[in-house]
């Protein structure tokens, strides 16, 4: 493994794999290769880590996100390494001879590395195109030198839920956003689901005009102590209450038996003569786990399939900006987190 690597050299071998592409469907003029580019996305992400689960997960996104894909594997080490590869994630759309490819760039470095990596990445970014910096080891993204590979970014994607500790994680994402820099925090987008099936149940316009009405709120999760996901869920139903004229008390509260760092239920009461009491609980096992609404004793229940790394990087890859709600959703899970 060399220490340094020329992003030239890169963009010839990119060049190089085209031809060899094009090459190999010569003679069928119906069929051939087209280049999809909409974005250049970026994944750093633990050496040990299984390739196959990063490389599994880019392929899917390909079809509806294609990107120019640059991998950045880390090997804790004080020698300075790097090395890089080239090649292509193709596809053949339903009815067609024609293949789509992407490209996909892999590069291993040490740790020691890491401050040598910008003027190499950047101009392996495709110009004019958003540069989206997936992030999937918590390790990674507290090394001191971290932050100069953000800056090559218009967005950061974590998964806080990879963290150890929400009342240290909230606050570094919160310091980053009043920065100005554009977060997605995985976690948040596994709530999509919750938040969906909270403004369910108010459609009924009884249930919604007791609203400011509500006085608690209780969440149960997981684990000994809340995860971010129940820090969020927390602060946007206050956030969306407190609109509405509602001062509402929010609990989180541990159900030993329940996985750690998932939710298990979220209930709404208020009290009165005309007492509301609501709740979303989930049932079964991860494979074939159910949503059940409670208003007022009238039970649904609704399918609540476990969303995978692809589904959770399609939805906020949609949004390749900044997202006012989540950023005001961190925000107030900081305050939260405090106290």
């Amino acid at each position: 493994m060399s220490s340094v690597i020329q992003p030239e050299s890169i963009l010839k071998d990119l060049t190089e794999l085209w031809v060899t592409l094009g090459k190999e469907s010569d003679g069928d003029a119906s069929a051939g290769v087209l280049r999809a580019c909409a974005m250049t996305l970026v994944a750093t992400a633990e050496e040990a880590e299984d390739a196959g689960i990063v490389g599994e997960t880019l392929a899917s996104l390909m079809r509806e996100h294609p990107s120019r894909a640059i991998v950045i594997r880390f090997r804790p080490s004080t020698a300075r390494e790097l090395s890089a590869r080239v090649f292509a994630q193709c596809w053949m759309p339903f009815g067609r001879r024609r293949q789509i490819c992407c490209e996909q760039i892999e590069i291993t470095a040490s740790e020691a590395s890491l401050s040598e990596l910008p003027p190499v990445i950047l101009p392996l970014t495709v110009s004019d195109l958003p540069v989206i910096l997936w992030c999937r080891s918590w390790r990674l993204f507290q090394l001191p030198d971290f932050p100069a590979l953000v800056q090559i970014a218009q967005k950061v994607v974590v998964d806080s839920a990879a963290f150890p500790d929400p009342a240290e994680i909230l606050p570094q994402l919160a310091a980053r956003a009043r920065a100005g820099q554009a977060l997605g925090d995985l976690v948040w987008t596994r709530l999509t689901r919750w938040r969906e099936l909270v403004a369910q149940m108010f459609e009924n316009k009884s249930y919604l005009s007791r609203l400011p009405e509500v006085s608690e709120v209780r969440i149960t999760h997981g684990g000994p102590s809340p995860p971010t996901m129940a820090y969020y869920l927390a602060a946007w139903l206050q956030d969306g209450l407190e609109k509405v004229g509602a001062a509402a008390q929010v609990r989180l509260q541990a159900e030993q038996a329940a996985t750690a760092g998932e939710l298990k239920q979220v209930e709404l009461a208020a009290p009165g003569v005309n007492a509301m009491w609501v709740s979303i609980g989930l049932t079964g096992d991860r494979e074939t786990q159910v949503a059940e609404l409670d208003m007022d004793s009238m039970v649904s229940r609704t399918a609540f399939p476990v969303a995978n790394d692809y589904v959770l990087l399609r939805e906020e890859l949609s949004i390749p900006g900044r997202d006012p709600v989540f950023e005001r959703t961190l925000m107030r899970a900081v305050r939260l987190v405090e106290g």
